[in-house]
């Protein structure tokens, strides 16, 4: 698997750039995917008690999985971020073994990054588009949506209703239920 390492606001020290390669390389044993890009993120504000934020996102197989934690250090945020997109993989080959998923259909899915501008300027302008991301959609049944909302770790996933042929977004509600909105005729 290829493994990109990054640092935002932060160095990555060889060590930890090591042992990141390392534990993110042993999740491809768990389901085989392509390439992971893991970006250390050390906060703007000296009084958040984590410091250090480690988001790994791993494709591969036509899936895409996303794990993202914070904590006091690098290798402590390494090791929760590992835990936590390893049981996220785990999940996956489960139901991909139960549902007997066809890996050929090619579906990409994209995480969409929560990312908002940290100037002061920006809260006295207009909302302003940030990253714009573009990518394939196949379609699927809201179930399958469901699964796809939760392996990524969002609030909402966006997708081509299988049922319909329409566009058509799933939601977690704040009840902890899950919602549809559906495209009208």
């Amino acid at each position: 698997m290829d493994v990109k390492i990054n640092g935002r606001r932060m160095e990555v020290s060889d060590k930890l750039r090591m042992l990141t390669e390392d534990k993110v390389g042993r999740l491809g044993r768990v389901v085989e995917m392509d390439r992971a890009e893991v970006l250390f993120t050390q906060a703007a504000n000296p009084r958040i008690p984590d410091q250090v934020s480690c988001e790994i996102t791993l494709d591969g197989q036509g899936h895409h999985v996303r794990a993202k934690v914070a904590a006091a250090e690098g290798y402590t945020a390494i090791d929760k971020a590992v835990t936590k997109a390893s049981a996220q993989l785990k999940k996956l080959k489960s139901k991909l073994r139960s549902h007997r998923i066809d890996r050929s259909r090619g579906a990409l899915d994209v995480a969409l990054d929560d990312e908002v501008a940290d100037d002061a300027d920006a809260a006295e302008e207009a909302p302003r588009i940030v990253k714009s991301k573009r990518f394939a959609m196949m379609p699927m049944t809201p179930e399958d949506a469901v699964g796809r909302m939760e392996l990524l770790g969002h609030g909402f996933f966006f997708f081509t209703s299988a049922d319909t042929g329409r566009a058509a977004v799933i939601y977690r509600r704040a009840d902890g239920d899950v919602g549809l909105i559906d495209e009208a005729d």
